[in-house]
């Protein structure tokens, strides 16, 4: 999975050719860090089709902030620049990243 922050994010999700699905965690989130092993097995699916990308909050609060990352877990899925979807909190699990990266896809 690509490591994004505020510096790369223009390029690596706005700009994608590729969908793009930002992880945002933070290292004291115990269900970011538990889900995490799932969530890279659900990039390995993906590979070729969509960009998997995790982005640490607690070191980008402020741009966490600008894009209303209100909590922990929190999936954001990019398409030509634009979010498509958002999953946060209690909505998030591997079936539900699984439906949301399925429908990403079925726009191509």
């Amino acid at each position: 999975m690509l490591v994004i922050d505020k510096d790369n994010y223009e390029q690596e999700v706005l700009r994608s050719e590729m969908p793009v699905v930002v992880d945002f965690w933070g290292p004291q989130c115990a269900p970011c860090l538990a889900l995490m092993p799932e969530v890279e097995k659900l990039a390995g699916e993906y590979a070729g089709r969509i960009k998997f990308g995790k982005l640490n909050s607690a070191e980008n609060r402020r741009f966490c902030m600008s894009l209303k990352i209100m909590g922990l877990p929190t999936f954001l899925f990019v398409k030509g620049g634009e979010i498509q979807a958002r999953l946060s909190g209690g909505e998030v699990s591997l079936d539900s990243l699984r439906a949301a990266a399925d429908k990403l896809l079925a726009g191509n």
